[in-house]
C-alpha cells in the first residue's frame, strides 16, 4: 500500500529492486543518508526526539499510527481528544511557559 499499486505491481512482477532515492520518493524511508554518516543522524534524531515530551512523542505516535487505520473523520476526533488530554499534564504547562519565556523547556514526563 505504501508504494501504491502501479508501483507494487511492477516490483512484483519484475522483481526490480527499488534503491534507497527511490524508496525514499515513494515515502517507504523518511530519509537517506550515507553509510558513514548514519550513525550520527539517528543519534541526532534520537536527540531531538528525547528533547520532546515522552507523553506528546507517545501520542504522536498513536495519532500517526491510528490515521492509517481509520477514516478522516475518526481520525479527527481522535486527535482531537488526544490534543485535549495533554493539557492535563504537568508537561503542557512547561511547553507552554518555555514558549512564552523563550527558553528550552525542562519536561518531566508528567
Amino acid at each position: 500500500r505504501a508504494v501504491g499499486k502501479a508501483k507494487a505491481m511492477d516490483m512484483c512482477l519484475t522483481g526490480r529492486m527499488m534503491d534507497a532515492a527511490e524508496a525514499e520518493r515513494s515515502g517507504l524511508v523518511s530519509r537517506v543518508v550515507a553509510a558513514d554518516a548514519l550513525l550520527d543522524e539517528a543519534r541526532a534524531a534520537a536527540a531531538k526526539i528525547a528533547g520532546q515530551s515522552i507523553l506528546a512523542v507517545m501520542a504522536n505516535k498513536e495519532l500517526v499510527n491510528a490515521a492509517f487505520e481509520t477514516t478522516l473523520a475518526q481520525g479527527v476526533v481522535f486527535e482531537r481528544r488526544l490534543f485535549h488530554s495533554l493539557f492535563a499534564f504537568d508537561d503542557q504547562k512547561e511547553g507552554m511557559a518555555a514558549f512564552v519565556e523563550k527558553r528550552k523547556p525542562a519536561f518531566i514526563g508528567r
